[in-house]
């Protein structure tokens, strides 16, 4: 099984850098002023899903600011979904249409400062996931009743596969987004947010109503339609919903005991949960888990571990629902705080994967925290850069998970003071909560944060593939070391232990040679590459 699924995770991600560039990757992943002239305000989505014939018909209405004066704006819907119509103050624009891109005309100027309304209407058949969540679009399933089980997950692919939207992450709506899905009778939709209630229309379908106050990324806003069964919970006034298939209650009620003692965990080092006004919920989808904003998807099957693997191998895996755990972190790392391009997708994936280790800490201690982080150096493949190409909608490599939880772990090591790190790890979320952000923002807050120059650290794990390696040697009779990196100047301390004693080395990219008291051979010197993720060649 891991070695089915640990592929999958990865080599989709670096399948996507192999792509050529095209034009449509620019009009979906780059900035020009038809998307840079206005912000979106509000999300309002009033659509009609039909699950047996796999289509879409409704409307978006889309609320923004104007920033500049202009006659033209993009929005993004994949070209495969028809544009029925786009109306502004009761009138039809005039649209052209460039791949994935809507560039709407307006008859006469929008002045900057004003707020505007238009309604986009669109109907169609959605594109389908062949193996969501890695690939995006929509999954149309049955559940053990013959029932429709349809979800939606389109991370990295763009949330205009489904619905027309400002496609791009430095916009995220300011007000929310309100979300009206119809549905044939007898089944549900579950969205983002509070429900606020549901009405027949009396042509066999019912409208659910959900709304999210606080901003939201384009790719969180989802729709989850099955036969549901609602389970309430409470923790300290955060209301927690699970909504999952009927023949699953009482085994989802004892399975997610775990959320509790997770959200404990992760508001005591990250802060208040973010959407605490829009409420935590999983709920259970016909594919493996992604983390829609306070709807989280879940998929894993009531199973511990990565569908019943273990992505460390080493035991510790097991202890805990992988999906639950990583997937509700990106609350915190995704969700609240979001790269401006998913070039800098390891702001995500990163500082989320790193949370599985800090869940651990918080229940089983260091030392499994340590053993569990250190199971998954396997899982790195070291292939590409982290970072990805900017402007063109392109990730970087799948390495952002492991090798980025990793990183987080080595700088924890060399800052050397846990009441610190944690200290800096709560704070920066806190600082940058519900904000959109890059990756200078995350070293500058580091830097300042622990007092040391990181700068060095972060891009060589992020913008080489290589990972640094410290060269040791003995020359007559003293110990020697240096920095073998991409980084020109390249300087990070390490520990090593020697006869049961922790010293800390600080080399430099220049051979270090020194006497240091019972080292007579590299035999005598341990490195500490549990709290480092470094490769050492002795020579």
């Amino acid at each position: 099984m891991k070695k089915i699924f640990i592929p999958l995770l990865l080599l989709s991600i670096t399948y996507l850098q192999a792509q050529t560039y095209t034009r449509r990757d620019s009009l979906q992943g780059g900035l020009r002023p038809e998307r840079t002239a206005f912000n979106v305000l509000h999300y309002a989505l009033d659509i009609k899903i039909d699950p047996d014939k796999k289509y879409i018909s409704g409307y978006n209405e889309i609320s923004f600011e104007v920033l500049d004066d202009t006659k033209r704006i993009q929005l993004d819907l994949f070209e495969n979904m028809k544009v029925d119509s786009i109306i502004h103050n009761n009138k039809k624009l005039d649209y052209k249409r460039d791949n994935d891109a809507v560039f709407i005309s307006f008859p006469n100027e929008l002045k900057a400062g004003n707020k505007e309304k238009l309604k986009f209407y669109y109907s169609g058949k959605p594109v389908v996931a062949r193996n969501a969540p890695w690939d995006g679009g929509f999954v149309f399933n049955k559940d053990n009743n013959g029932k429709p089980w349809v979800g939606v997950a389109v991370q990295g692919t763009g949330a205009s596969l489904w619905y027309p939207v400002k496609d791009h992450q430095t916009d995220e709506p300011d007000n929310g987004a309100t979300i009206k899905v119809a549905v044939p009778n007898g089944l549900m939709n579950v969205s983002n947010g509070r429900f606020k209630g549901s009405k027949d229309l009396g042509n066999g379908y019912t409208r659910w109503d959900w709304e999210v106050v606080n901003p939201i990324n384009n790719y969180d806003i989802t729709v989850n339609i099955a036969d549901y069964a609602h389970i309430h919970d409470n923790l300290n006034g955060l209301d927690l919903d699970y909504y999952v298939l009927k023949d699953n209650k009482e085994k989802a009620i004892k399975h997610f005991e775990e959320v509790k003692p997770m959200l404990e965990c992760f508001q005591e080092k990250f802060g208040q949960y973010p959407f605490y006004e829009d409420g935590y919920k999983l709920v259970e989808t016909p594919y493996l888990g992604m983390e829609h904003q306070s709807a989280v998807a879940y998929g894993n099957k009531y199973r511990k571990g990565y569908m019943g693997g273990d992505l460390s191998f080493t035991g510790v895996g097991l202890l805990f629902d992988y999906i639950t755990i990583h997937e509700s972190g990106h609350e915190w790392f995704g969700n609240s705080i979001t790269s401006k391009d998913i070039a800098d997708m390891w702001i995500h994936e990163s500082f989320t994967t790193y949370t599985e280790s800090v869940y651990i800490e918080c229940r089983y201690g260091y030392e499994k925290a340590m053993k569990y982080i250190n199971g998954q150096r396997r899982n790195v493949q070291n292939d590409k850069p982290v970072i990805g190409v900017f402007g063109v909608n392109k990730e970087g490599s799948g390495d952002m998970y492991f090798k980025g939880a990793l990183m987080l772990n080595t700088i924890r090591h060399i800052v050397n003071n846990d009441a610190k790190w944690w200290d800096m790890l709560l704070k920066y979320a806190n600082t940058y909560r519900k904000q959109v952000i890059d990756t200078e923002t995350v070293i500058n807050f580091f830097n300042k944060e622990s007092g040391i120059n990181l700068t060095p650290v972060f891009r060589q794990y992020l913008n080489h593939k290589d990972i640094p390696v410290l060269e040791i040697k003995m020359f007559k009779g003293l110990f020697g070391c240096r920095w073998k990196t991409d980084v020109e100047g390249f300087a990070m301390p390490v520990d090593i232990m020697v006869d049961g004693k922790e010293i800390r080395l600080m080399p430099t990219t220049i051979w270090d040679e020194k006497y240091i008291d019972k080292v007579e051979d590299l035999d005598d010197v341990e490195v500490k590459t549990n709290e480092f993720f470094i490769t050492v060649e002795k020579h």
